[in-house]
């Protein structure tokens, strides 16, 4: 999974590759239609979409002579879970943080 994940990591990084997530959320698109808003070349955005694909993030279907793209949420799912057990880790850490804090902040009843 590890090799996977800096794949998608990669390419979340992107602005550009964000953006083109962000539309297939709201159903498949061609190449054309997911190049429109950023005034890019389609090699440009063939490019973008080829690194979303090798990242697992989104599928080209077929409809007739054109590929729709379309998001994989599965994958998305996988990298939120992953988020998620990371994020599980700082809770825990900030809240032995915080009883230590505070255990630090009692008055010394000796003192």
């Amino acid at each position: 999974m590890a090799p996977q994940l800096d794949r998608r990591f990669a390419a979340l990084a992107d602005p550009v590759r964000r953006a083109i997530l962000t539309r297939l959320a709201q159903g498949e698109a061609t190449v054309g239609e997911l190049g429109k808003p950023f005034g890019i070349s389609q090699p440009a955005i063939s490019k973008h979409l080829k690194v979303l694909e090798m990242a697992g993030l989104i599928e080209a279907g077929q409809a007739g002579a054109a590929r729709p793209r379309r998001l994989k949420p599965e994958a998305l799912r996988e990298t939120e879970q992953w988020l998620a057990g990371l994020h599980a880790l700082w809770v825990d850490s900030f809240d032995r943080l915080d009883a230590v804090l505070a255990q630090l902040q009692q008055p010394d009843p000796q003192g």
